[in-house]
């Protein structure tokens, strides 16, 4: 699970710093049953012990790191604790965010869920909130609902996606694909450029308002479920009222 090798734990009990049922657990040999609620009942170094399988974590990503070794810059994977990058299975991103987005992004090391998550016959919605340079010119929700926009270099049309205008110059775009920089493309398809991207929906599953950038969470397994409910777009009311980008939406430099 990542917490040291076996004399590392050993050392953890002798201090007194693994509890079971608010006892000191001082014998690391001692055989203890795996059950369900074993993670509410045994804390490590005053925290509660980590998922033994199947840990999903929630990363409100920052901008300007990167989810693969490919891309210069911080690794999204140095903000987790030293005991999570040493878990095995590994633990990794479900799909990626690029350097200049922000937002939900999602760690496993359940390779199933993983696969089921990403998968195109999931049809997992993803909604961003854009930011655009120029002003909408009015085609565009028809244009991406159509499912007839082909992006350049490619021989596939897109999947419909819906569109949620929030103000001349920002939108909700719900997609269910994931193709290379697919946002993006979609609006300099239509003569425009993405100065700001933000994920802010995974399915079901909305990246709370509080979450500050490089924090994580620990999903329950309802959270995980809540990813493969079906997806209806965001309401008008609540689109307003987070129009007001500041902190919610960071801004990007415009690149060519």
């Amino acid at each position: 699970m990542g917490y040291g090798s076996r004399s590392e734990v050993a050392r953890i009990a002798a201090s007194g710093g693994i509890t079971l049922d608010a006892a000191e657990l001082l014998d690391v040999t001692q055989r203890i049953p795996v059950t369900a609620n074993l993670t509410t009942r045994m804390e490590i170094c005053s925290e509660a012990l980590d998922p033994l399988a199947g840990m999903v974590i929630l990363l409100n990503k920052p901008l300007g790191m990167t989810c693969s070794h490919k891309e210069d810059g911080e690794l999204v994977y140095d903000i987790l604790p030293e005991r999570w990058k040493r878990r095995k299975p590994v633990i990794s991103t479900i799909g990626r965010l690029d350097k200049q987005t922000s937002g939900l992004l999602l760690l496993t090391d359940d390779g199933d869920l993983l696969h089921r998550i990403i998968s195109p016959k999931r049809h997992v919605m993803k909604t961003y909130r854009v930011r655009l340079a120029r002003p909408l010119r009015g085609a565009e929700d028809d244009l991406f609902a159509s499912g007839h926009l082909m992006l350049a270099g490619e021989d596939k049309p897109l999947a419909p996606a819906e569109l949620l205008v929030v103000s001349d110059i920002e939108v909700l775009l719900s997609v269910s694909e994931g193709r290379y920089h697919q946002v993006r493309r979609m609006f300099a398809a239509t003569g425009n450029h993405v100065e700001g991207l933000h994920r802010e929906r995974l399915g079901g599953l909305s990246l709370p308002d509080a979450m500050a950038p490089g924090q994580t969470k620990l999903l329950t397994n309802e959270e995980v479920s809540s990813i493969f409910r079906s997806m209806e777009a965001p309401p008008r009311h609540q689109a307003v009222v987070k129009s007001a980008l500041g902190s919610a939406l960071p801004s990007c430099r415009r690149t060519h």
